[in-house]
């Protein structure tokens, strides 16, 4: 889905925001994958009034989750926190669907 995302992206004449979008879809569809233990994991991007939205869906209703501040010894629990910074980063948002079944991003475009 990281490959997507970049060549969709880079056909849009958007690859300047590929880096960003690509760890934003890194995140989001590890831990769809790792919360719907493989079941089907939905990706969609969409262009909408300058912004990027990055949607991913696990059909798995769960507990809102937030972002934690791991010790540094810890491997796991930064993804949610990488995603708030890069949002931040790109005058944008990110949430999490009432059910907890999609997580999504959304990134401003230059000039919105």
């Amino acid at each position: 889905m990281r490959r997507l995302t970049r060549t969709h992206l880079v056909e849009e004449g958007l690859s300047c925001y590929a880096d960003d979008a690509v760890l934003v879809v890194s995140e989001l569809v590890t831990n769809a994958v790792q919360h719907s233990h493989g079941r089907e994991v939905t990706l969609t991007l969409t262009l909408h009034n300058g912004y990027l939205r990055i949607n991913v869906h696990d059909g798995v209703p769960s507990r809102r989750p937030t972002p934690e501040n791991p010790c540094n010894e810890d491997e796991h629990g930064r993804g949610l926190l990488l995603v708030q910074t890069v949002a931040d980063d790109r005058r944008g948002a990110w949430g999490i669907s009432n059910d907890g079944a999609s997580t999504w991003c959304e990134l401003a475009l230059a000039g919105s």
